[in-house]
């Protein structure tokens, strides 16, 4: 019961909702999500079962790659389609080349600011309750990083885009902010997120796949098990000696690793390195970085019993 299951999200349900739907089903208390997909968009949505929950900060971090539609013409107050026009619609609509100049301009590192109807918090309370009371709603800009904006197909009004970018970047705002610079509006007609992390639509499932292997009593094997996640992180296999030290949260040394992987006092030597520690049987026992003398590995994060 501890694992991740890669989600394909339908359109018409939030994050949250798919997160409670697998909850019921599984009969899992601790389900959680690792990046929010709006309630319209599509894709990849990473569902946490057991303690994997309590890997969200190493899985939600990674950079997410979307394909989309841009509707040129006007604006909306909530950046997308399901909300109110808040420009009269233009009859100019920009050539193929201003779109892709402009479209340029958003990438590598940008200011960006977050939608009003968005989860942020502001005075305590979720901005979009906020803008749903028409209540004035400025929230702080923030720093991402835009890898790729590209247009694909030009369909005026409509353009088909790829975006590549860290997490915490918002689509909408990107169409909003587009649609400002080119001087007509813009806003997110469609997306579909094909990339979270390690994990792409090939890895995932729709919601009836998941309900007929449960109902079939083999769902888990649509699981990617704890141990294979996070593979970015250099794992240190420990003796017995050291498994035990790992499962109290106490400091491992030279002399408890099976064997020492190449590279290791290099990696070591930066305290924001994290490591898995896992047993003789490859089984994930905690996450650890590295002690403050430079000579063994504190467990900060422990996942087994």
């Amino acid at each position: 019961m501890d694992g991740l299951i890669v989600i394909d999200k339908p359109p018409g349900l939030t994050s949250h909702d798919v997160v409670l739907w697998v909850r019921r089903l599984l009969g899992s208390e601790k389900t959680g999500h690792c990046g929010t997909l709006d309630p319209d968009a599509t894709g990849v949505l990473l569902v946490t079962v057991g303690k994997a929950t309590r890997l969200f900060p190493y899985l939600s971090g990674h950079d997410k790659t979307y394909r989309g539609t841009i509707r040129f013409g006007f604006s909306t107050d909530t950046y997308d389609a399901s909300g109110r026009p808040t420009s009269p619609e233009s009859p100019d609509c920009p050539d193929e080349n201003a779109v892709r100049e402009a479209m340029r301009k958003f990438e590598g590192r940008i200011s960006q600011d977050p939608p009003p109807f968005s989860a942020k918090k502001l005075g305590g309370q979720p901005s979009y309750r906020l803008a749903r009371a028409d209540k004035d709603v400025i929230l702080k800009a923030q720093e991402v990083t835009v890898r790729r904006f590209e247009l694909e197909a030009f369909r005026p009004p409509l353009a088909d885009f790829t975006a590549e970018c860290t997490s915490g970047t918002y689509m909408r705002a990107l169409a909003h902010d587009l649609g400002r610079l080119l001087g007509c509006g813009a806003h997110l007609a469609g997306l579909r997120r094909t990339v979270s992390g390690d994990f792409g639509l090939a890895d995932a499932h729709s919601l009836d796949e998941i309900r007929s292997r449960a109902e079939a009593g083999d769902w888990p094997r649509l699981m990617v098990p704890i141990e294979e996640l996070l593979p970015r992180l250099q794992a240190i296999r420990l003796d017995v000696e050291g498994e035990e030290r790992a499962r109290h949260g106490n400091r491992i040394l030279p002399g408890h690793v099976l064997a020492l992987p190449d590279g290791w006092r290099e990696a070591s030597s930066g305290q924001d390195t994290v490591f898995r520690l896992v047993g003789r049987d490859r089984r994930l026992l905690a996450l650890a970085r590295p002690s403050h003398d430079g000579e063994g590995l504190s467990p900060f994060l422990v996942l087994c019993d």
